[in-house]
């Protein structure tokens, strides 16, 4: 019986075990019908829990989790082979789910992998994660997840990669993480995690990568950070951890990636960063921070780095030598104070040719000098990106570029660059970039550029281009933003350009330059254009009807043009208009009621323009501030703090003036005018001895009204200022009718004496003609829009400045920086030879002899060809003729000049005389060759400029000669007779700024003893 007993249950065994074969096998053939085994329930129930939680399943994955299937064969779910039916692995990534992660997570005790990384789970992360303690893996990273991260993850003891990056997280750190000895990564970035790194995770032995970037956390590196002594990847980029960086973590040899950059770190780099310091260092990110000294040379034996970026520091110095960094990929050093200005900082660029997969270039921004090398066109054809801006790079852009046939972005504004723009750039047919503002470049602008069919952005602004817009341009399909302005282009405004333009949507700029004829009608094709600025230019006729089509448009700005005519209606479309400035035209008519209700108006300049009637009261004409309205003359009403007069449009009470009374009254106001006339001419006639005319210059036909001047200037802009003297202001300006190009001084009418220097200077240059004096082309004195009394003169206009800008260059002036000035030995000698045959001119050729009395390098003008002109007559007097005194002097008295340059008899009351001007001129001429103005600091308790030059003459004539002369120019000044030149021109400075005025030099001698001098030293 006992037999029989154990027979049927071996036989019942067996049955059951290869039932459980069977069915086992059809699970593993994965058959559709397949009976549910009975397994582990609590797994089931929460992976039924995890599905409901997900609010949304696009690609319903989770379709397959129902009673159908044993749960180990659900989508994502995979079972463990040690332990049958319980889950092993969860993986549901990538799948744009929505929803929150369930509680019930914490009940698949023998989960090992949890990825759920690049979906949209939000909330927090449950707590009963820290139940996982088999756990190794956990991706939750680019999620939505919110709150802190719990600190009970440190009971998941077997975890060796963690992942919560790219979320919502808060809040600190745990510390209690310290306790996850396994961990090999650790990457929490882009969170808003705050608080300080949390010294207990040195603990982390076993740490390879550390990724704590793009948080919040602030502090310093904890030191004990050294002892990750495994670490291949260090980044905790973009936080606001501040300090230095622990020397110890240098010593981790085993680092590849080192990144901390966007931080406040300072201290130096270490000397032997690449070769003992990271030996085996790919990637280097240390931007924006803190860091002084120099790039170390060391850095030229790293020959695996493929990554160097060090932009946005302090640091200083030349950039090391490249040539064995084969590898390269991303070489950015921008911002910062990297070389020396000087010819040679840019030699790195020929030694990177050898890097074949260099793909961005940046060292923008910094203080590199000399030309760009033309082997920069034999660069790697990877190259997408080149970064030049912002350094004071000179000479011509290198041909050749066309050879860089993946280039995205050009961006060499910003330097001093000279020439035409290489028609060969055209050919990089994947451009999308391109940035050449504020250089030097000239000639037209390229039609190849039309082949950019990819373009986005193109700036050519700032520089001196001429010609009109190749219509080519408007080829470039996908340009979002389009500036030409401040340059000397001219022409129309292409209709190409505009239709083919459509894409622009950020800016159109095209001010200042000389464009003529109408704002074509096709600009109402830039439906998405956000701001247009066409101000500063000579364009005339009205304004389209098409503009109110430009519906995205927030700025518009067509100030200073010869615009005329109505406001079109349609302009009333432009909602969403913030900006808006019609100045400096000709529009008439009635203000337009409809600015009222543009909601978004921020800033309306309606001024000098001919607009009449009643100012609206409502919407932007609430704000006084906001709203301007000078100059229009017909105006009345507004609200009472534009203090306008109050309108009156009621008629008399008899009516219309009957046409008799309105014959009486017209031939009364004649015959009123003519007797006025009359009496003014009778008494002009009696005065015209003694009051100067100021219409009766040679060009008088030049417009002389306020109007013109104000319109030539821009409005007397700040752009346009050129100089500030004692008695007024001085502007460049361009007459539009004749475009010509013009200096205005306009006569600052607060300051004592300035009427008197007007009528003064008018009456001097009326009377002489000459070479090297300033050309004054006509004269106003009027009454400006406000009814005050305005004075100005309109000289011919001088490119290269004064010679003040060249002998002293001023470090405040961005226009000087950008283009540094120096004269050789033989302009400067020239520019002295213009000034004393100036002075021959005035004091011995002149009907009646003129003394200039205020010579100085500021009133000497430099044309395009740098031959001077002596300019400023405004304290300048007529020696009378007079048998009681002698043809070398005035009877005016009290005349100073400017300190420094003054004769020293002024100073004791003595007349005015030709002598004096003679002693400013051997002062000028001292300062022209030593460098040194006479109101140096050096000069003092007795020592003076001609003391200083007399003293080192004739065996220190180079220790006092400006080292310009000796360093630049075609002439060697070591040569003997370049020497003896020297020595003779200080002679005749001393000679002419003696003491005693009648032992100076007679200017004429001065002339004819220079110009042998210069044959001489050209001979």
């Amino acid at each position: 019986m006992g037999i029989l007993v154990v027979q049927f249950v071996l036989i019942y065994s067996f049955c059951n075990a290869m039932f459980i074969f069977c069915s086992s096998s059809s699970m593993q053939l994965d058959h559709p019908l397949t009976t549910r085994l009975e397994g582990n329930e609590s797994d089931r129930l929460a992976l039924l829990a995890i599905k409901a939680q997900i609010q949304h399943d696009p690609n319903q994955v989770t379709s397959s989790w129902n009673e159908s299937l044993h749960f180990c064969l659900w989508h994502g779910v995979t079972c463990s082979r040690k332990h049958d039916q319980r889950v092993a692995k969860l993986e549901l990534m990538s799948l744009t789910l929505v929803g929150s992660i369930s509680p019930h997570i914490g009940n698949l005790s023998f989960l090992r992998v949890l990825n759920l990384k690049n979906n949209s789970f939000n909330h927090q992360i449950p707590p009963q994660i820290g139940q996982l303690r088999r756990l190794q893996v956990l991706l939750l990273h680019n999620n939505s997840l919110s709150g802190t991260i719990p600190s009970n993850i440190s009971n998941c003891i077997q975890l060796v990669t963690l992942f919560l990056s790219r979320n919502n997280l808060v809040g600190r750190i745990p510390p209690k993480l310290s306790s996850l000895s396994k961990l090999k990564s650790f990457v929490l970035q882009n969170n808003n995690l705050t608080g300080e790194i949390p010294p207990s995770l040195g603990n982390l032995s076993s740490l390879e990568a550390i990724g704590l970037g793009y948080n919040n956390l602030e502090g310093s590196i904890p030191s004990v950070l050294c002892r990750w002594k495994k670490l291949t990847i260090f980044s905790l980029a973009i936080n606001r951890l501040s300090g230095i960086i622990p020397p110890c973590i240098y010593n981790i040899s085993g680092i590849v990636q080192f990144e901390v950059l966007s931080n406040q770190i300072q201290g130096t780099l270490p000397s032997n960063l690449g070769t003992t310091a990271f030996p085996n260092l790919q990637i280097f990110s240390v931007d924006e921070n803190q860091f002084t000294g120099a790039i170390p040379w060391s850095i030229s034996n790293a020959t695996n780095l493929v990554w160097f970026q060090c932009s946005s520091n302090k640091l200083t110095g030349q950039v090391p030598n490249l040539q064995n960094l084969h590898n390269l990929v991303v070489f950015n050093v921008q911002d910062n104070n990297l070389g020396t200005g000087k010819h040679g900082d840019l030699s790195f660029v020929s030694e990177l040719i050898n890097a074949t997969s260099l793909t961005w270039l940046g060292f923008s921004h910094n203080n590199f000098g000399g030309t760009l090398p033309t082997s920069i066109s034999n660069l790697s054809t990877n190259l997408q990106m080149i970064f030049l801006q912002g350094n004071r790079l000179e000479g011509s852009i290198p041909t050749g570029l066309g050879n860089l046939v993946n280039l995205l972005g050009l961006l060499m504004g910003e330097n001093n660059f000279t020439g035409s723009i290489p028609r060969d750039i055209g050919k990089v047919s994947r451009l999308q970039e391109i940035y050449l503002g504020n250089n030097k470049l000239y000639g037209s602008i390229p039609s190849s550029l039309g082949n950019l069919t990819e373009l986005t952005i193109l700036h050519l602004q700032g520089n001196n281009l001429n010609g009109s817009i190749p219509s080519s341009l408007g080829e470039c399909h996908q340009l979002l933003e389009l500036d030409l302005s401040h340059n000397n282009l001219d022409g129309k405004v292409p209709q190409q350009l505009l239709i083919g333009l459509h894409s622009l949507s950020i800016s159109l700029n095209l001010s200042k330059n000389h464009f003529t004829g109408s704002l074509p009608f096709d600009i109402g094709k830039l439906k998405n254009l956000a701001a247009l600025d066409v101000s500063y230019n000579m364009l005339s006729g009205q304004l389209p009807s098409s503009l109110g089509s430009c519906e995205s448009l927030e700025v518009l700005y067509i100030q200073c043009n010869f615009l005329e005519g109505l406001i079109p209606s349609s302009m009333k479309e432009l909602r969403g208009i913030r900006d808006l400035d019609l100045s400096l035209n000709n529009f008439s008519g009635e203000i337009p009621q409809f600015f009222e209700t543009l909601g978004n108006l921020g800033n309306l300049n309606l001024s000098f323009n001919q607009f009449w009637g009643a100012v609206p009261t409502e919407g932007i004409f609430r704000n006084a501030s906001a709203t301007s309205v000078l100059g229009n003359t017909k105006l009345c009403g507004g609200i009472a703090s534009l203090g306008l007069p109050v309108c009156n449009f009621k008629e008399s009470k008899g009516g219309e003036l009957s046409h008799r009374m309105k014959l009486v009254i017209f031939l009364t106001s004649g015959f009123t005018l003519l007797g006025l006339g009359v009496v003014l001419a009778l008494i002009f006639l009696r005065k015209r001895r003694k009051e100067t005319e100021v219409s009766t210059f040679e060009n008088s036909g030049l417009p002389v009204s306020y109007a013109t001047l104000l319109k030539a200037t821009g409005g007397f802009s700040s752009v346009n200022l050129i100089g500030v003297g004692a008695f007024g202001s001085v502007y460049k300006g361009i007459l539009s009718d004749d475009k010509v190009v013009v200096a205005v001084k306009v006569l600052n009418m607060l300051h004592r004496g300035a009427s008197k220097s007007f009528m003064a200077e008018c009456e001097v240059l009326r009377n002489i003609r000459h070479r090297n004096l300033v050309k004054i082309l006509t004269a106003c004195s009027s009454i400006d829009f406000s009814g005050n009394s305005f004075m100005a003169l309109v000289y011919e206009f001088m490119e290269n400045g004064s010679l003040e800008d060249w002998l002293h260059p001023s470090t405040g002036n961005e226009e000087l920086l950008e283009a540094p000035k120096s004269l050789s030995l033989v302009q400067r000698l020239d520019i002295a030879i213009n000034i004393a045959c100036a002075l021959d001119y005035l004091h011995n050729h002149c009907e009646t002899p003129i003394v200039h009395c205020d010579l100085k390098p500021s009133n000497v003008l430099l044309d395009k060809d740098l031959t001077g002109h002596v300019s400023d007559f405004g304290l300048a007097r007529f020696l009378q003729e007079s048998t009681n005194v002698s043809r070398n002097q005035s009877r005016s008295i009290g005349i100073r000049g400017s300190v420094g340059y003054v004769a020293p008899e002024y100073g004791m009351g003595s007349e005015v005389s030709t002598y004096g001007d003679v002693y400013s001129f051997g002062i000028l001429l001292l300062e022209m060759f030593t460098g040194k103005r006479p109101t140096d600091r050096m000069f003092g308790d007795g020592l003076n400029l001609h003391y200083y030059v007399k003293t080192a003459l004739p065996k220190r004539v180079t220790d006092i000669a400006d080292s310009l002369i000796l360093q630049g120019g075609n002439i060697n000044v070591e040569e003997s007779h370049n020497m003896s030149s020297l020595i003779l021109i200080f002679g005749i400075g001393l000679a002419c700024s003696v003491e005693s005025p009648t032992t100076r030099k007679a200017i004429s001698d001065v002339a004819y003893e220079l110009h042998s001098i210069r044959e001489n030293l050209l001979n």
